[in-house]
């Protein structure tokens, strides 16, 4: 299989064959994957949840960090399609006796793995395991370092696209921890790909990588001005384990000036949608009234999830 040199997810005829960032990725192959997402997301309404799309296919769940949600929904997703699903949590396995990632990767491979989906503390660790695979072998990145979650990503995308329809009129905030978050990449690349006019981010100076503006989108420091009549609001997790030196005062401080209560709800238009990626820090990141209210499509998120891996794995699979 010959891969696209400019951009080593794509195979000689431009379709998916990796799935390790939204960057660079054409707007069409995510409109292909927000589309097949939407014919899946009708099959968990059924009784029989199953199509045979993956059968006798092995789907390697491959987290070298733990991560109870993103693994179960692929889980899931690769179980709907009818693979075989294999997860290890090699965080506590064979990287504990010295063996290198590649070598873990290698014997599994050996064992006929088809998919890999990897989670990794490291950035840019499915890029390195998806250049020493099989041509054959598919590597699905489920969230390296800092750099990329593009399933979560493509999820939030498919959420607003659900309830909002067109992204060419919407104003976003994401808000919270953007130093430290993948997520918030993969969210800038994606809308910006969909055609989304005005990304803002608001955060502390302290939560905020350096040159953000690169990225296309308006800095805010304040809740209040940049809440101001948008239409969607990403709440981000603070991601503590991520964090060297005292970037915040404190969680009680972080809350009042950047947790999401009602009353800044309210600056946004009156039928603004709240994503968070989860798992969320009740009373840290956003009040309790905003997580369980009307606005909230927390958990949609969640079940929207398992619809776009469940797209992503068959796409792959069809390339």
């Amino acid at each position: 299989m010959w891969l696209d040199p400019k951009n080593p997810q794509l195979n000689h005829n431009g379709e998916l064959h990796h799935l390790l960032s939204l960057d660079g990725l054409p707007a069409s192959i995510l409109w292909q994957i927000l589309d097949t997402a939407k014919s899946f997301a009708g099959v968990t309404e059924r009784e029989v949840k199953k199509v045979p799309l993956l059968r006798g296919k092995a789907v390697f769940n491959l987290f070298f960090e733990p991560s109870t949600r993103t693994r179960t929904t692929f889980e899931i997703a690769a179980k709907r399609l009818s693979a075989d699903v294999i997860n290890l949590a090699i965080n506590i396995s064979s990287q504990t006796k010295g063996e290198t990632v590649l070598d873990t990767v290698a014997n599994l491979a050996a064992m006929q793995a088809d998919m890999f989906i990897v989670r990794h503390a490291a950035s840019g660790a499915p890029y390195l395991i998806a250049k020493h695979v099989a041509p054959e072998i598919h590597v699905v990145n489920a969230g390296d370092g800092r750099h990329a979650h593009p399933t979560q990503g493509l999820l939030d995308m498919f959420t607003i696209r659900h309830y909002k329809h067109d992204f060419t009129q919407l104003r976003v905030a994401i808000v919270g921890d953007i130093l430290h978050s993948r997520v918030a990449r993969s969210q800038i690349q994606a809308l910006s790909s969909l055609g989304c006019p005005e990304i803002r981010v608001i955060a502390p100076k302290t939560l905020l990588p350096s040159n953000v503006e690169s990225l296309g989108v308006r800095v805010y420091h304040e809740m209040r001005e940049g809440l101001k009549d948008v239409d969607v609001v990403m709440m981000l997790r603070l991601q503590n384990e991520r964090m060297q030196g005292a970037l915040l005062a404190s969680a009680q401080e972080f809350f009042k000036y950047y947790g999401l209560t009602e009353d800044k709800l309210e600056l946004a238009k009156p039928d603004a949608i709240v994503l968070h990626p989860g798992p969320m820090n009740r009373g840290v990141e956003i009040d309790s009234s905003v997580a369980d209210g009307q606005q909230s499509v927390i958990l949609p998120q969640v079940t929207f999830g398992i619809a776009i891996r469940m797209a992503v794995m068959s796409i792959l699979a069809g390339n």
